[in-house]
């Protein structure tokens, strides 16, 4: 694998115009920006610039609005449903998470759910906008079905990740931001992209059997969820996934299980959906809701610090508290620049020559 090093700077300027280009605000374009660079900035490459033609592909199939008029269509004092008028989830999901958050500031917590969207980029992104404001930030979304339940031959559901988000004090937030498949699909595209075998348990083939190709689900394999099979606790990654769709979807009125349309381009949308576009769900907790949010941040400090100092059966290897890799990663980065594979720089280069823009 060859990478090729770009500065952050560089990179948010193509991207940015990436987004210009399609027909986005300067206000979207910013903020979608935003969203793909912190993922590669945080070490989820899978996330980053890396899906940039994706968007843009689903653009020019029309299945992204690219001047959404994103607005509230249900409404409490504490819960809302928005309807993100077929726009980039990286615009749509941080307009639904600073409802959230403004309901939370006045009442305590605020939820929100999101029908009419599309794929929103990393978690994380969403649930550290209410860290910011010293709270406990939630968001999930459904994705294109590509995982297999538990004893099923079939894709019904998507990789549906969940992030949970607490701030700390001296410390980095505690980020828990986790695909409930055994593995998320943009890791089978880093092993395409470098020629690699997978690990055991993270597909399975037309037939049901566990396969190391990461080529396998475009053979008819699906995804499997977190715990691989049953024996491994593949019923509970199951669970948290059937719980994301449902909080998702079915609250809002998106697609669910198998009516999800697909992120690429080339596969058509169910021709029977049960709703509008994908879903999400966003939440935010007032810490001082539940005590002095000093109180709760020094106690987590404590938490992590305990945690980091566990016995551990390698001494070379030490406990990770959640979030700390991409963290870390975002501290190097900022100072180092952000290393791309040369497949996706080629595949950008592609684009800005298609859209007749300056290339990286």
């Amino acid at each position: 694998m060859n990478f090729i090093t770009f500065t952050e700077n560089k990179l948010r300027a193509f991207t940015y115009t990436v987004f210009k280009k399609i027909g986005c605000s300067d206000a979207h374009a910013t903020l979608a920006t935003d969203v793909l660079i912190r993922s590669d900035l945080r070490g989820i490459d899978s996330h980053g610039v890396a899906r940039l033609s994706g968007y843009v592909r689903l653009w020019e199939k029309k299945r992204i609005n690219a001047t959404p008029n994103i607005k509230i269509v249900h409404e409490t004092p504490t819960t809302a449903t928005v309807d993100g008028d077929g726009g980039l989830g990286l615009v749509v999901a941080p307009f639904a998470m600073q409802v959230a958050i403004e309901k939370a500031e006045k009442y305590g917590s605020g939820w929100v759910s999101v029908k009419n969207s599309n794929h929103f980029g990393i978690a994380g992104y969403h649930a550290l906008m209410a860290v910011e404001k010293d709270m406990i930030g939630i968001s999930m979304t459904n994705a294109s079905p590509l995982v297999a339940p538990t004893y099923a031959n079939e894709r019904l559901l998507g990789t549906n990740p969940m992030c949970y988000a607490f701030p700390a004090g001296q410390y980095p937030p505690v980020i828990v931001d986790m695909a409930t498949a055994a593995a998320a699909n943009g890791k089978l595209e880093i092993a395409q992209r470098a020629n690699a075998a997978i690990p055991d348990g993270w597909v399975q083939d037309a037939n049901g059997q566990s396969s190391i190709n990461p080529n396998e689900l475009k053979s008819g394999g699906s995804l499997l969820p977190l715990g691989s099979d049953k024996d491994h606790g593949s019923h509970k990654g199951y669970g948290l996934s059937a719980t994301v769709d449902i909080l998702s979807a079915v609250l809002s009125g998106a697609n669910y299980g198998p009516w999800v349309p697909p992120f690429v381009a080339f596969l058509e949308p169910p021709t029977d959906p049960v709703g509008e576009g994908i879903g999400h769900f966003l939440g935010a907790m007032r810490v001082d809701g539940f005590r002095p949010a000093a109180d709760f941040k020094s106690h987590l400090d404590n938490w992590i610090e305990r945690f980091k100092s566990a016995k551990t059966i390698d001494p070379n290897k030490k406990v990770i508290i959640p979030g700390e890799p991409e963290h870390h990663f975002e501290q190097e980065r900022k100072v180092s620049g952000i290393p791309i594979i040369d497949v996706v720089v080629n595949d950008l280069n592609e684009l800005a020559a298609k859209l007749e823009i300056e290339g990286l």
